[in-house]
């Protein structure tokens, strides 16, 4: 691993890291000291890392943060509101000294250490301020004492790597500086080869240190993260039995003698412990009694002490689980996820050539085939597939600064966050959802006087769902407060033009016009919402997803925004239907039935079980030439709520379909949301059945 792919994992885990430190310093009300403590290793391990590539920006304000979190880890700095705000914003900083690192700016970017003076400041007067009486939370311990340092013995050997992936040994041993004082060192180079075998790029050294410091063993431990793989490390504690100093020393490849006597001069042990247990233990050769036995006999360590390390030693020698995770370039999945579009529409054209040519083994092969490339297929979606979850956490923080800018008292609640979907997805919906939680605060929750007087909490709710429905995702966005106000809707769109005055509307169509363009019944302008501007927008990017957005409400009780969208936006499974000659497509996951159609020239619904049920002429709708098909069918589809029809002249039957973009040309097209190629080489266009539905609710709305 080279140091551009460190500086990479640097960068992607310290994200982790903040993203981390968010999440606890958002509920650190409610978790209390595990929510502390959280805080302060993620901190901590990001100074560290930042600490071994020379990232002194990173480090020296981390660094201050960290220093305030250690006393509130203590009792001496009390968990206010004010400092749960400025941490954030201190986090928010981190990430963008973290990005300077990403785009190669952070040495010259003055502007962004002068933002960070300021929040220094504000760290410095927690610092500088005397102990406060205030816990941590409730039934916290009482304040810890200072821990004193202690001597701890490292020995390190590094890989002849370690120069060629860009690391430098003096760097960690200057990290171990900042953590406390190197008492004594020695550098070993027993293994430096003749000159003549000498690699100037190879390194061959080793170093025995006495450390003395008052962290622990864990955070020494951390110092060498990015050079574990290169480096053999061995971390012995203050009072570590003298069996395994000696098993140090027999592990070691250098002579018994020099390492024992750094051993010594550090004052790791004793020269006369270490004496008497390698006198013992070479005169014993084979036969010898096990290290243990002798040093008990010795009176040098007790016997539960002995057996506490056997355990311990049995419990290290048996096989770890091994992180079977790996990170992915996400361009590296598109481009998987392309060729496995690519390697269907070839199998679809084997397919057609087996029908055709009805030769036994060719059917048996494609059919083999087809089912192969569909276990491929779920397979490559399936990577790309996450946890909506993840974004669901970043309104934790929306929900916090929003709620103090407009003086609210508002929680998130959230639900769901296990439900997955394509990770192309998540990344275009974080936009719209956002704008839904802020309206939800800004116009659906009241102020807590108001709240009280209609006999509710002060604290509002803002809720998020996900659940997954008929091969589509549901995020539900929902809020306790006042609800929408229907008729000031309905005058607000009469006065507009966009309702015509005496008309009449249901609920669902009333609260829909708020998706109008620059439709508002703000009565005033905030700096979140009250311009006209946004749920248009929010419903024109849930459409192009190939989604919908509902809109329900109860004046008084609440509102709950309804988004539907698909899994995936590249292969999905889809239902062929044919009109003259053109063939579309219907995604199979909104197929209910097909029924046989009567055509009736004097309704535009059919009889459906005793149901009235609208269709839509797809030949009339795209203008196909022709005449309509002598036995035509009806593919009942539902979408949402609704339940619709589409006239066909054909069933061709269920496909898998790469969805493929129909070009500038066609970005004004209507009813359509993308294209497929066929196995045949034509072009199957995809129907966008919520515009397809929502034309034909206007026209039934017209026409009543």
């Amino acid at each position: 691993m080279n140091l551009d792919q460190l500086i990479h994992t640097f960068i992607a885990e310290s994200r982790d890291l903040l993203e981390a430190m968010e999440h606890a310093l958002l509920h650190v009300a409610e978790e209390g000291d595990e929510a502390v403590n959280a805080v302060f290793r993620a901190a901590h391990t990001i100074k560290g890392s930042a600490g071994m590539f020379g990232l002194d920006a990173v480090v020296d304000f981390t660094h201050v943060a960290e220093s305030v979190l250690d006393k509130v880890r203590a009792g001496t700095v009390p968990v206010t509101d004010d400092l749960v705000a400025l941490l954030l914003t201190c986090c928010d900083h981190i990430g963008a000294l973290v990005d300077a690192v990403e785009a190669g700016t952070l040495a010259g970017d003055d502007a962004l250490t002068a933002q960070g003076a300021p929040l220094c400041e504000r760290l410095q007067a927690y610092l500088g301020a005397p102990a406060a009486a205030a816990p941590v939370a409730k039934n916290a311990p009482a304040a810890a004492a200072p821990a004193t340092a202690e001597q701890w013995h490292i020995s390190l050997r590094f890989g002849p790597d370690v120069l060629r992936n860009g690391m430098d040994p003096l760097s960690f041993l200057r990290y171990l500086g900042q953590m406390g004082q190197i008492t004594d060192i020695a550098l070993l180079d027993d293994a430096l080869p003749a000159v003549e075998g000498f690699d100037a790029e190879s390194c061959y050294l080793g170093f025995e240190i006495g450390f003395s410091t008052a962290a622990d063993k864990a955070a020494i431990d951390e110092v060498f993260d990015f050079v574990r793989d290169d480096c053999q490390i061995r971390i012995l504690a203050p009072r570590t039995k003298v069996s395994e100093y000696v098993q140090l020393i027999d592990d070691m490849p250098e002579q018994r003698s020099l390492l024992g006597e750094m051993l010594v001069r550090s004052g790791s042990i004793t020269a006369r412990e270490l004496e008497q247990a390698l006198a013992v233990q070479s005169a014993g050769g084979a036969q010898a009694a096990p290290l243990g036995e002798i040093l008990v006999g010795q009176g040098l360590v007790r016997p539960p002490v002995v057996e506490a390390a056997l355990s311990k030693q049995k419990q290290a020698n048996e096989p770890r689980q091994e992180n079977r995770s790996v990170r992915v370039d996400a361009d590296k999945l598109d481009r998987l996820i392309n060729l496995v579009g690519e390697l269907i529409i070839a199998g679809a054209g084997a397919n057609l050539i087996a029908r055709r040519t009805q030769i036994p083994e060719l059917l048996e092969c494609t059919s083999t085939l087809s089912g192969l490339v569909e276990e491929v297929r779920d397979s490559a979606l399936q990577l790309r597939m996450v946890k909506i979850g993840a974004t669901f956490n970043r309104f934790q923080r929306v929900v916090h600064d929003v709620s103090r800018e407009i003086g609210k008292d508002i929680r998130l609640d959230v639900s769901g966050e296990d439900a997955e979907l394509d990770k192309t997805v998540v990344e275009k919906i974080g936009d719209p959802l956002t704008h839904l939680v802020r309206n939800a605060m800004d116009h659906g929750i009241e102020p807590a006087d108001v709240r009280l007087a209609r006999g509710k909490p002060a604290q509002g709710v803002v809720s998020l769902n996900a659940y997954h429905e008929s091969g589509s995702i549901v995020i539900e966005v929902s809020d306790d407060g006042g609800g929408l106000k229907r008729d000031r809707i309905l005058a607000k769109a009469i006065e507009r033009g966009l309702v015509e005055p005496g008309r009449v509307l249901s609920d669902k169509e009333i609260f829909g016009l708020i998706f109008e363009p620059g439709f508002s019944t703000a009565e005033q302008v905030t700096n979140l919402s009250g311009r006209g501007v946004g749920m248009d927008v929010v419903k024109r990017n849930i459409v192009a997803l190939r989604g919908s957005v509902e809109m329900a409400s109860t004046e008084g009780e609440g509102t709950t925004v309804t988004v539907r969208l698909p899994l995936t936006l590249a292969i999905i499974n889809g239902f062929q239907v044919g009109v003259g000659k053109s063939v579309f497509v219907i995604p199979m996951d909104m197929v209910e039935e097909c029924v046989e159609f009567r055509d009736d020239p004097l309704h535009d619904y059919i009889d459906l079980r005793g149901q009235a049920m609208p269709f839509v002429r797809l030949r009339e709708r795209f203008a196909v030439d022709g005449a309509p098909a002598r036995r035509q069918s009806i593919v009942v589809v539902r979408y949402g709520s609704r339940k619709a029809g589409l006239v066909v002249d054909q069933l061709l039957g269920e496909f898998q379909t790469v969805i493929k973009p129909l070009g500038k040309v066609f970005s004004g097209v209507r009813f359509l949301s993308g294209s497929s190629i066929l196995g045949n080489g034509d072009v199957a266009l995809i129907l966008d059945m919520a515009a397809l539905l929502s034309v034909e609710d206007e026209r039934s709305a017209a026409a009543a």
